[in-house]
């Protein structure tokens, strides 16, 4: 720290606040107009995200309480009266509704939410089932309003439809509703001393909150805090669109349990990537819970959080595991100034401690160049000859002590090459360790660059921790080794990440290619197609596949052989036939005729007494020399289709070796997902092996995304396996396909 109900990707689209270009409040438009403006995509999804003005959320001129109280010893007095400090705090008129008081806490109580002496822009309902109430705020013109009550989705089928009926409410009185079932987060005291950017936070469950609130205790700056809850309206995508839009946040900090809708999160991501503003998230919901049924090798790889994983990578939302991370890592991205350079230097007092951390720092992907010959004399210069100063610096302990100590870390972050200095403190050792912490304090008051102190400690009450190292502003201080790599390494890759970020919304398509059209006359609702069909869906969308006939006599299989060229290989093909190689369908190598002919009538034996229904055999061209690959669609049902690629043939089975996208994506994060495959180096070429066309494989990748997104709901699965990847130059060829139409 430094100074101290799942949607579809078609049905979450609000027509009242659409949000344009780099606007952080846009005017009303109906979908129509949307599209006119070129603000939806091929499938008619937005985008560019909302972003609803919270203004009069966070800070209203006018609040009701409904429901409010002052009888001693009801939980609704202990609402109403931190709800009256908080409406003093932020300069909001605060008026008590209750149908049989006068008055409460000495204010003017209305009976009803008609009889309120203006129009308010908050109101908090304090009543057990708020859906009577909403209509009524409707027509009142409220902007807003929080309702508490629980006993809605969380409590199963019964709750979830209650939330329904209420979040249809909602939608129709035009009043935008935080909760139910949240809490008085968003209502809570926030220091007004602090300086400099601040974290906003947003939590679906409030408690766990707490870590990242309590950061202002040792000097970090909190503005916000939005308790979503349910989220039957308002919801994280919306908070984070909001707050990566205020100039005072340096940092979003996320406790997500369940995602509403996955487009408008990744829209929301998008603008705050946008805006350069770092989004930092615990995402529950690491293991699978429920197996998942595919036909197609592609279903089978990606389980949801892989799917949302790879989603946050791709908008450079940064995932943290638990709250401790979630806390140090928000914490270093909203006050750290930009880095100058990504090379790391671990600075300590002891040789040990400096190996042991560089060995997890570099674990860990950090960077840590050898200093130059030049700067390791510098630094002899105060430190003995025989100690290690190459990176990590070892200093012995004794130069600490002294004037050598700041005269040591001035050199170091004089390096060009360095932008990152860390020193571990592994445990108190005055004076040596408070003397050394007053110089990484001074040092960091004069430099840009980033200087983070791991303070060991399990005490924490030693005065060089509570007052020299959480006083600063500058330095970033961490309680463990493990933090202090994952924040730097999220702090390093987010500004990496925005360097160079290009919205993918900006480039997806807008209209229907004119495969598309050729796609939708191959489409059977509701079938699996054939590996002929689904091959020619392929070639609509430019996607190489063998030279091959579909033939339905042993005569006709000959003549296909000789004219696709021998050697060939014989598939059956038919509808709902997914894997041919198990059954025996499948024969390779066939040289002759007489094999040919063989062959045909063995498929079709087999097909016979397996009750398989075919529509002919295949007769293909035979390529051998390659990498096999798979590339595949499925769909998720928190973010619908994504794109997967992976190893093919029968090491997709074995390895389970696969990165997946949700589109839209442009092509370096089709690159990109091929550098996460284990497997990656056999495209580089091994065993004296040459590399493969790696330029026409990314090329399939994007095909199929724009068959993912033309065709959307209607291609329920892809699966390329097969596709084989040839030498450099030489393309990749789809030796199989098997498609699954909605």
């Amino acid at each position: 720290m430094l100074g101290s109900t799942h949607g579809t990707l078609t049905t979450h689209f609000r027509a009242r606040v659409v949000a344009c270009g780099e606007e952080p409040h846009a005017a009303v438009h109906s979908m129509t107009a949307a599209a006119a403006e070129g603000d939806l995509d091929v499938s008619g999804r937005p985008l560019h995200a909302t972003v609803p003005d919270l203004d009069r959320f966070f800070r209203p001129e006018s609040v009701a309480v409904i429901g409010a109280s002052d009888t001693e010893g009801r939980p609704r007095t202990g609402i109403t009266r931190q709800l009256v400090a908080w409406a003093e705090r932020v300069g909001a008129r605060l008026h008590p509704v209750h149908p049989t008081r006068e008055s409460v806490f000495g204010r003017p109580c209305s009976p009803s939410v008609a009889d309120l002496p203006e129009q308010v822009d908050l109101a908090v309902l304090l009543v057990g089932d708020p859906l009577p109430v909403i209509e009524e705020l409707g027509q009142a013109k409220v902007k807003f309003a929080v309702a508490f009550a629980s006993g809605f989705a969380e409590t199963g089928e019964e709750g979830a439809a209650a939330q329904a009926r209420l979040a249809a409410a909602v939608e129709r009185s035009g009043l935008r509703l935080l909760g139910p079932n949240t809490n008085l987060n968003a209502f809570e005291a926030f220091r007004d001393d602090l300086d400099g950017p601040a974290i906003a936070l947003i939590t679906q469950s409030g408690h766990q909150g707490r870590p990242v609130y309590t950061l202002q205790e040792l000097g970090v700056r909190l503005s916000h805090w939005a308790p979503t809850g349910n989220e039957a309206d308002l919801e994280t995508a919306d908070f984070i669109s909001y707050f990566s839009q205020r100039p005072e946040v340096g940092a979003i900090a996320c406790y997500v349990e369940g995602l509403k809708d996955g487009r408008s999160f990744l829209l929301a991501a998008d603008r705050a990537a946008r805006a350069g503003v770092p989004v930092v998230a615990v995402k529950v919901g690491r293991t699978e819970t429920g197996a998942r049924t595919a036909a197609s090798h592609t279903g089978k790889l990606t389980g949801a959080d892989q799917v949302v994983d790879a989603a946050m990578r791709q908008f450079g939302v940064i995932r943290v595991d638990g709250l401790d991370e979630l806390q140090d890592t928000a914490a270093l991205l909203a006050r750290a100034r930009k880095p100058q350079a990504d090379g790391v230097v671990v600075y300590s007092i002891s040789g040990g401690t400096g190996a042991h951390f560089s060995d997890l720092a570099t674990g860990a992907g950090l960077k840590l160049p050898t200093l130059s010959e030049e700067k390791q004399r510098e630094l002899h210069e105060w430190i003995p000859d025989y100690l290690n100063v190459s990176n990590p610096v070892d200093n012995g302990g004794h130069p600490v002590g002294d004037w050598r100590g700041r005269k040591i870390i001035d050199a170091i972050l004089a390096d060009p090459d360095v932008g990152v200095l860390i020193c571990p403190i592994t445990g108190p050792f005055p004076p040596m360790s408070d003397r050394l912490a007053q110089d990484l304090v001074d040092a960091a008051e004069t430099t840009d660059k980033l200087v983070c102190v791991v303070w060991g400690s399990p005490v924490g009450t030693e005065d060089a921790y509570r007052t020299t190292l959480l006083g600063s502003s500058r330095v970033a201080t961490f309680r463990t080794f493990g933090n202090c790599i994952t924040a730097v390494k999220a702090y390093l890759d987010h500004h990496r990440f925005a360097a160079s970020y290009r919205s993918p919304f900006d480039e997806a398509p807008r209209t229907p290619s004119p495969s598309f059209r050729k796609a939708q006359a191959l489409m059977r609702p509701g079938h699996q197609l054939s590996e002929h069909a689904a091959k020619q869906l392929l070639r609509a969308y430019g996607i190489r596949v063998p030279r091959e006939q579909l033939v339905t006599s042993a005569a006709a299989a000959v003549r296909a052989a000789g004219l696709v060229g021998f050697p060939v290989v014989m598939k059956a093909s038919g509808a709902r036939l997914a894997h041919k190689t198990e059954l025996g369908l499948v024969k390779v190598g066939l040289t002759s005729a007489s094999q040919v002919r063989d062959a045909y009538r063995e498929l079709t034996d087999i097909a016979r007494y397996e009750g398989i229904e075919l529509d002919g055999v295949l007769v293909c061209q035979m390529i051998e020399r390659g990498v096999e690959m798979m590339v595949g669609v499925t769909h998720d049902a928190l973010f619908g289709p994504t794109v997967t690629v992976g190893l093919g043939g029968v090491l997709v089975e074995v390895l389970h070796d696969a990165a997946v996208r949700v589109p839209p994506f442009g092509e370096d994060q089709a690159r990109a997902m091929l550098g996460e495959l284990r497997g990656r180096a056999l495209l580089e070429g091994v065993r004296g092996g040459p590399p493969v066309d790696v330029d026409a494989l990314v090329e399939v990748v994007l095909r199929v995304q724009r068959m993912a997104l033309e065709l959307g709901d209607d291609l329920a699965e892809l699966d390329i396996n097969p596709l084989m990847v040839l030498g450099r130059g030489q393309g990749a060829v789809a030796l199989d396909a098997l498609a699954v139409c909605r």
